[in-house]
């Protein structure tokens, strides 16, 4: 278990993050959203230890991380940002370094940096030095040397930065399939990478906690919910004479999408397609909206710097 209870870091009289509890248990792929300077990377750097906190407590399996940093760092992976290393080692020395660090078995330390090469696609590159390879090649070496020692508790801050469509669905299909028996935590700010791997979400804007929810949960909160987008030709008299149906509450117009919204509980999506059809309208794109998660997460980051 993560056990954050009452985390606060100020520097001098600004305050990174103020009065920050939560708790995250096996299974729990816990996203950490927030915009620029929200207090992310500063949270992450206190609950593994490289930064003290002014106040609270960081506790990993019971254990105070400020107090007993080596022990409590024999339970944690952590992918920090910008995933500091050698550059004049290759990945294999690298890997068998940070290996010989987590004391891993001399016996079993060959094995071990095979197995992170082998999960996070690194054959290719295995003896080249760090150095000379691509950010995406990098990345996905921090993610090794993070998962090399077999953890409890994985901490990654950003750990698909900087890797194509391919490399991320890996990454991501990777940390689903370790997450059976691990506490993983994610720091991002790809809304879509929080919607395809985490089963939790924490909202956080100026260093303070506003939601804790699923990612389920904060969609259902989506003022689009429930409500109907079409791309189509003449959106403005479209607008104009759908409005007039008692399904719908308002019409809106933005981006070249016409967007309805409900007025009744259902019924909506049906009446639209049948005035479709009346009307033999030429529709290039039509959804129902289950919510989008971008506008929660810019509402309720507004709301939380204004207060």
């Amino acid at each position: 278990m993560i056990e954050a209870r009452s985390l606060c870091k100020r520097y001098g009289a600004i305050t990174a993050v103020e009065d920050l509890s939560f708790t995250v248990e096996a299974g729990q792929i816990l996203g950490f959203l927030g915009p620029n300077g929200a207090g992310k990377s500063t949270t992450m750097r206190m609950l593994t230890g490289f930064l003290t906190p002014t106040s609270g407590e960081a506790l990993i399996n019971g254990i105070d991380i400020s107090r007993n940093t080596v022990e409590a760092s024999k339970h944690i992976g952590y992918l920090p940002e910008g995933a500091p290393s050698y550059g004049e080692m290759t990945v294999v020395q690298f890997l068998t370094f940070v290996g010989r660090a987590r004391l891993i078995n001399k016996a079993d330390l060959p094995a071990s940096v095979e197995k992170a090469i082998q999960k996070l696609n690194l054959v290719a590159v295995a003896h080249q030095p760090i150095e000379t390879l691509s950010k995406g090649f990098k990345r996905r070496v921090g993610l090794a040397q993070a998962i090399i020692h077999e953890p409890q508790i994985l901490i990654l801050d950003e750990p698909t930065d900087g890797l194509d469509p391919n490399q991320k669905h890996e990454v991501r299909k990777l940390i689903r399939a370790m997450a059976k028996d691990k506490i993983i935590v994610i720091s991002t700010h790809i809304l879509e990478e929080v919607e395809a791997v985490c089963n939790r979400v924490m909202i956080i804007a100026g260093g303070k906690l506003l939601a804790d929810d699923t990612p389920h949960g904060l969609v259902a909160r989506s003022r689009y919910r429930n409500s109907v987008t079409m791309k189509i030709a003449g959106a403005e008299r479209v607008a104009s004479i759908l409005s007039e149906l008692p399904q719908v509450a308002k019409a809106e117009l933005r981006d070249g999408e016409l967007t309805l919204f409900p007025a009744l509980d259902h019924g909506l999506f049906e009446a639209i397609t049948d005035a479709i059809s009346e009307h033999d309208w030429d529709v290039s794109a039509l959804r129902l909206e289950a919510g989008r998660l971008d506008e929660v997460f810019r509402t309720i980051t507004r709301q939380g710097t204004s207060s």
